[in-house]
């Protein structure tokens, strides 16, 4: 969602609006299909955001700031390991017996990122720039968000070419950057089924896949409610 203001106040309001998807998950009871949905809401939110600081965050961190390569390299391996448990997450009900244990590991995930930004990139970002250039990222940011995906058949656009090849190999097994972030259209509709969310895309499609179903997430849930797009049986697309 956008916000208004610098880049910086655009990035910590997402933040704080993802703690309070976070402390409404937590105050239901294991199980409870709200769960699910307030899963699948704070799933959107976190891959928008992701989308726009790979995109202009950290290029300008890395450009701007001293150290920022460091930096900018951390925060990205932040943001595949929280990508890779929200894979795993979407693909079960409330009620699965490893739902709970993946909620607590995406909150603590997050909650640390959030805090090393917030105590360390934003303060370096807002010395090492003008208003004027801190306003400019903030709606870049916007922007990017906006184009983010949102309907079962996105095209949100790329990071630029150097960011993607900086990107660190940062998990065991794979031998080279994150993929781009360009999702792949779904080429053919999930099918119906008595949930708000669709099926797990298979973790062959990787990063891409994963954000297409955000897209898929997103527009079914933002639809007018009609059959098979209920309130209390389906639940995603």
């Amino acid at each position: 969602m956008a916000h208004g203001g610098n880049v910086i106040e655009e990035l910590k309001a997402d933040h704080r609006e993802v703690e309070e998807m976070f402390n409404q998950i937590n105050a239901l009871p294991p199980g409870d299909p709200q769960r699910r949905r307030i899963a699948d809401d704070f799933t959107i939110e976190l891959v928008r955001h992701s989308v726009a600081e790979e995109m202009y965050l950290y290029p300008a961190v890395r450009e701007r700031v001293t150290g920022g390569a460091a930096m900018a390299d951390k925060e990205l391996d932040d943001h595949a390991t929280v990508e890779e448990l929200l894979k795993e997450l979407e693909g079960m009900d409330a009620d699965h017996s490893g739902f709970d244990t993946l909620v607590a590991r995406v909150i603590s995930e997050v909650a640390a990122h959030v805090a090393d930004e917030e105590a360390r990139l934003f303060p370096a970002l807002a010395t090492a720039c003008t208003p004027a250039e801190l306003d400019e990222l903030g709606d870049k940011i916007r922007s990017a968000k906006a184009k983010a995906p949102t309907r079962p058949h996105p095209a949100a656009p790329d990071p630029p070419a150097d960011e993607q090849a900086r990107r660190p190999r940062h998990r065991a097994g794979r031998s080279g950057p994150r993929p781009a972030l360009r999702p792949r259209p779904l080429l053919t509709p999930a099918p119906a089924r008595a949930r708000l969310v669709p099926r797990r895309p298979s973790t062959a499609r990787g990063p891409a896949g994963f954000r297409c179903w955000a897209a898929h997430v997103s527009a079914r849930n933002s639809a007018a409610p009609g059959p098979g797009w209920g309130h209390e049986h389906p639940r995603r697309a």
